[in-house]
C-alpha cells in the first residue's frame, strides 16, 4: 500500500490498539489512534483518512453512532466495526449504517488485513471501476431506473449483504453484477449459482467442496462455490429454492465466513460477498415456514428491488436499439435493423411478464422473420388481446341491467398467437410438435418464463423440458 494512505483506529483498550496499528503499519499504512467517540470525530475532522476501524463499546458512545456519523460526514470513507464474537445482531446493525464491513473478536489478524485490502481498493479504485462496470448495459432514464442504479452505486461501496427482489427476467443478475464491478471486488471473481438448479443431495458439495473419497464418486478433491468466490462475489440466484437442510449451513457460512469441505476436517477461511435473488415474497416463506428468518435477516441487510419492464415503457425504445445491435453483432450484421412506429408502440402496449428476457427473445424472433431492415408490429408475433369467447365464459346469475344500459364489454385477456388448432394437412408429426409448441409457449408465459415451474407444469421433468426446447427450436 502507498505510504501516504492513512487509518484511524478507535478503541479503549489499549492493547487491541497496539495490536492494530503494529498490524496496519506493516501493510503501509500512517494509523492514527482514538480511545472515544470525541477523539475520533475532531481528528475526523482535522483530516482526512482512507480508512476507520472503530469499537462498537466506547467509553462515551458507541461505535455506531460514530460510523452514522461518518456516513453522513464522509461519506467516501470507508469504516469497519469490531464486534463480539457471534454479534450477528450487531454486525448486521452497523452494515445498515453504513459500515463497509464488520471484523469480530478476538481479531483474526488474516481477515482483517483482507478487510483493509478491500477497503482501501474501494477508496482507491471506485472510480475506476465506476468506467469499467457494466451499468452502462442498464439502459433507461425512466425513474425507477434512475432511482435503482443510485441506490446500486450506494451498497456497492459496502460489503453488506445485498437481496435483489424481482421479477423473473427483470434482470436481477444483471444488477449483482453491476453491484461486484462497482465495488472493490472487481478485480475478484463473480460465481452466480441457480439454486434451483443443484440437486438436493450435491447441494453440501457443490457450496463447500469434497474431500476424495468422502463419498461414492468422489475421486479427487473439488473445489466448492464459495471458494471459487474467494476475494469475489457470490451469487445465490433464486435462493428461495433452497432446501431447509442447507439453509442452516449457508447460515453458519455465512456468519462465520468459513466452510467447511464434505469430508474435510478443518474450516477453511473465505472472503466472500453475498447477493442473493428470488422472484419470490422471501417474506412470506418465513411466515410460512418454509425459509428461515435468521438467514433471511442475515441475507436482507439491504434490499433492492428491480423494477419490472411495464413500469419502464419509456425505456423500451433505448432498450430494444441496445437488444438488436446485439443481437446484430451476434449474427454477423452489419447494420442493426430497426423498429418503426407501430411496433414501438405495439411493444408499450404488451405487459411484458417475462420482462427484459422475453423482450430479447421476442427481439430475435422479430429480426429473423422481418423481411427487411425495418422491423414492423407484426414480425414481433406477440400475443393477442382478444375477447373471451361466449362459450368460456363462466355462466353467472346477475340482476336485469337498468334500460338503455350497454352491457359491458367482454374483458380483454392475452392468449399466444400459437395457440389456434394446428392444420394437420396430413402430416401427424408436424401437428404434434404445433401442439406441444403451443402447450410449453403457455405454460410459460404463466410461469414467467421459469423453467423449472414450467417442467412442473407440464408435468415433466427440467430435462426433457430443455430437450423440447432445443427439439422444437425455442431455446
Amino acid at each position: 500500500m502507498a505510504d501516504t494512505q492513512s487509518a484511524l483506529v478507535v478503541d479503549d483498550e489499549r492493547d487491541i490498539r497496539e495490536l492494530l496499528v503494529v498490524t496496519l503499519t506493516r501493510m503501509g499504512l500512517r494509523v492514527e489512534t482514538a480511545a472515544t467517540v470525541a477523539t475520533a470525530k475532531a481528528q475526523l475532522a482535522s483530516q482526512d483518512f482512507d480508512f476507520c476501524l472503530t469499537d462498537m463499546r466506547l467509553p462515551d458512545g458507541s461505535g455506531m453512532d460514530l460510523i452514522t456519523h461518518i456516513a453522513a460526514a464522509h461519506p467516501g470513507m470507508p469504516v469497519a466495526m469490531i464486534t463480539a464474537f457471534g454479534n450477528v445482531e450487531a454486525a448486521v446493525e452497523a452494515l445498515k449504517r453504513g459500515a463497509f464491513d464488520f471484523v469480530s473478536k478476538p481479531v483474526d489478524l488474516n481477515i482483517l488485513r483482507e478487510l483493509v485490502r478491500n477497503a482501501l481498493r474501494l477508496r482507491s479504485e471506485h472510480e475506476t471501476a465506476q468506467s469499467q462496470s457494466p451499468g452502462g448495459r442498464m439502459l433507461g432514464q425512466s425513474p425507477a431506473m434512475q432511482a435503482l442504479r443510485q441506490t446500486i452505486d450506494k451498497v456497492a461501496r459496502s460489503q453488506a449483504p445485498v437481496y435483489i427482489h424481482g421479477e423473473s427476467g427483470s434482470g436481477k443478475e444483471l444488477v449483482a453484477l453491476t453491484i461486484h464491478h462497482s465495488g472493490p471486488r472487481t478485480t475478484g471473481p463473480f460465481v452466480p449459482v441457480n439454486c434451483g438448479a443443484i440437486p438436493a443431495e450435491l447441494m453440501e458439495s457443490e457450496f463447500f467442496g469434497h474431500r476424495k473419497g468422502s463419498f461414492t464418486g468422489a475421486h479427487a478433491d473439488k473445489q466448492g462455490l464459495f471458494q471459487a468466490a474467494n476475494g469475489g462475489t457470490l451469487f445465490l440466484d433464486e435462493v428461495a429454492e433452497l432446501p431447509l437442510g442447507m439453509q442452516v449451513k449457508l447460515l453458519r457460512a455465512i456468519q462465520e465466513k468459513s466452510v467447511r469441505p464434505v469430508g474435510g476436517q478443518a474450516e477453511e477461511q473465505v472472503d466472500v460477498r453475498i447477493l442473493s435473488a428470488t422472484h419470490k415474497d422471501l417474506a412470506k416463506l418465513v411466515e410460512q415456514g418454509s425459509f428461515r428468518h435468521d438467514l433471511y435477516y442475515r441475507i436482507n441487510v439491504i434490499e433492492l428491488h428491480v423494477p419490472p419492464l411495464r413500469e419502464r415503457g419509456d425505456d423500451l425504445p433505448v432498450l430494444s436499439a441496445a437488444i438488436l445491435a446485439k443481437l446484430a453483432e451476434r449474427h454477423g450484421l452489419a447494420t442493426p435493423p430497426s423498429l418503426s412506429d407501430d411496433a414501438i408502440a405495439t411493444l408499450r402496449a404488451y405487459p411484458f411478464p417475462g420482462n427484459v428476457r422475453e423482450l430479447e427473445n421476442t427481439l430475435e424472433r422479430a429480426m429473423t422473420l422481418a423481411d427487411g431492415e425495418l422491423i414492423h408490429a407484426s414480425d414481433l408475433r406477440l400475443p393477442q388481446a382478444a375477447p373471451v369467447p361466449p362459450s368460456a365464459e363462466p355462466a353467472v346469475v346477475s340482476m336485469p341491467a337498468p334500460p338503455m344500459a350497454a352491457p359491458p364489454a367482454p374483458a380483454p385477456t392475452f392468449v399466444p398467437a400459437t395457440s389456434a388448432a394446428p392444420s394437420t394437412n396430413g402430416d401427424l408429426t408436424g401437428a404434434m410438435e404445433q401442439l406441444e409448441r403451443a402447450a410449453i409457449e403457455k405454460a410459460l408465459l404463466e410461469n414467467r418464463y421459469n423453467k423449472t415451474k414450467t417442467a412442473a407444469a407440464l408435468g415433466i421433468t427440467f430435462r426433457a423440458l430443455r430437450y423440447k426446447l432445443k427439439k422444437l427450436g425455442m431455446e
